[in-house]
């Protein structure tokens, strides 16, 4: 029998209900009166609760970072319906970690508040321009930046930036209130919060410091310059395995005695590389296993191009096949296969190793963790936004490989099967839902190409001239009509033959 079975009626999550929880549910050590602010985060997900808020969570559970409690935030509409949720439970957040071998849950209590989500984001400005705020993370995914495929710039020519650039005082965007934020602390003689990107995004603080500092330069570039002169803008590499929140999560989570209306299941893997450069003070994340380092571009890379460019590799033909999970992916000979070879053909090559880690064995970690049988990560989830994903996670490997005359073979196929996967069915005749914020220019793309190849990878939103390279162009033309005549698995039996 489960030593984790409840055969109680689950107890509704909330401050006052902790004492009420099974034994076998770990619990904070703190208190919520003795928390205060000194983090907001902006995009509060699954992702941020199982790792930054995880992390802030185990110091407390130490004694110590009482005064970083976390204030969650967000700038979409939607994230409205995550504040309701988490609002009513006192912002409290059950962690289910999944392993093969067992089952168990945590109740984590660093976040204090979630901050009312309103039309020109007064409310989080407000908190942004407190001086107890000292850092500003964020997970706004990869998408969230506004970034121009072909440059890496911030696009100003996007109508959202376009806005908040004639509109400073009230923005529509995390970055504009951001800006706005900023420069009320400079107004009032105050210094800057360190901004702190935790999405996947090689170079992700460079990459938000220039954003940041273009927005601002747009409407004031005093600011802007303030900005950049005090400013601090970490890049960080952030990792764990986090799938959605399904019913069945929240079915486990009242087994487990906990009525959560929004649990995290997680893996039993977390890793956290950040730059040590904060312009004010920080928690002492060390003390947690953090990595603190002035190198974490090499960590970010390898993470980044074999990891999460591994995800694409398996949840585009995944799709394809209609084959629910990674791990079930990773238990497909034919979908494993084209993994491995991709990765040690297209991607490890041009991997340098971390200290202690090479590529090699790097990968071997990944491919364990895919394999988790217990991690119910949809194909589905794992392949959403492409768009992003691919420019950010392939195509480096992709450039680098034609820059050195390296094998482009499998890369070419992972991105004729990301073509195939936009044109909507199933090879079995089912429908793949829209699944990318480009849907519908992706989709009609992807039915054009069916004729045409080209007109897939001209996409320089997303290839940029990467399209023009004609060793590139050749492979995908072939790869596209294998895979639309012959279909996926035959493709796959050929470049592995």
């Amino acid at each position: 029998m489960d030593p984790l079975a409840n055969a109680k009626p689950p107890v509704p999550l909330g401050r006052n209900a902790l004492t009420d929880l099974p034994a076998a549910v770990r619990r904070p050590s703190y208190s919520h009166a003795e928390l205060r602010p000194g983090i907001v985060h902006i995009g509060l997900g699954n992702f941020h609760r199982a790792h930054q808020a995880w992390y802030i969570h185990r110091l407390m559970q130490q004694g110590l970072a009482k005064d970083w409690a976390i204030i969650g935030a967000g700038v979409r509409a939607y994230d409205a319906g995550m504040r309701e949720k988490l609002v009513s439970q006192d912002c409290l957040t059950t962690l289910i970690e999944l392993d093969p071998s067992g089952m168990s849950a945590e109740i984590i209590a660093p976040m204090i508040d979630y901050l009312p989500i309103e039309p020109g984001n007064a409310p989080l400005i407000q908190q942004m321009s407190d001086p107890a705020i000292r850092i500003v993370s964020l997970t706004i995914t990869e998408g969230g930046y506004f970034l121009d495929a072909n440059t890496g710039a911030l696009d100003t020519t996007h109508q959202d930036i376009r806005r908040d650039a004639q509109n400073p005082d009230q923005p529509c965007t995390a970055f504009g209130a951001i800006v706005a934020a900023l420069g009320q602390r400079r107004a009032h003689g105050l210094k800057p919060f360190t901004a702190l990107s935790c999405d996947n995004l090689q170079g992700n603080g460079t990459i938000l410091r220039n954003c940041i500092v273009e927005l601002a330069r747009l409407s004031d570039p005093d600011l802007a310059d303030w900005i950049e002169q005090n400013g601090a803008f970490p890049n960080s590499m952030v990792d764990c395995i986090v799938p959605a929140t399904t019913h069945q999560v929240i079915s486990q989570c009242r087994a487990l005695g906990i009525e959560d209306r929004a649990p995290v299941s997680h893996e039993n893997f977390r890793q956290w590389v950040i730059e040590d450069d904060f312009c004010a003070d920080r928690p002492a994340l060390e003390k947690v296993g953090v990595t603190l380092t002035r190198n974490v571009h090499t960590y970010e890379a390898m993470k980044l191009r074999v990891l999460n460019g591994g995800h694409q590799l398996l949840a585009n033909v995944g799709e394809i096949l209609n084959v629910p999970t990674i791990a079930d992916c990773m238990q497909d000979d034919d979908i494993t296969a084209f993994f491995k070879k991709v990765q040690a053909e297209g991607i490890l090559p041009h991997v340098a190793p971390v200290p202690g880690t090479p590529p090699a064995d790097y990968l071997e970690l990944v491919a364990r963790r895919f394999a988790n049988t217990a991690i119910h990560d949809t194909t589905r989830r794992v392949a959403f936004d492409g768009s992003s994903r691919h420019p950010g996670f392939l195509l480096p490997s992709l450039r680098d490989a034609l820059a050195s005359g390296s094998p482009v073979n499998g890369l070419a196929l992972a991105e004729a099967f990301w073509c195939r996967m936009c044109a909507g069915l199933r090879e079995d005749g089912s429908e793949i839902a829209e699944n990318d914020p480009f849907w519908t220019e992706l989709h009609d793309a992807a039915l054009a190409a069916k004729s045409d190849p080209l007109i897939w990878i001209a996409q320089s939103k997303f290839y940029g001239d990467i399209g023009q390279e004609e060793g590139f162009a050749t492979a995908f033309s072939q790869w596209l009509r294998t895979i639309w005549q012959r279909g996926s698995r035959a493709a796959i039996a050929r470049y592995l033959g």
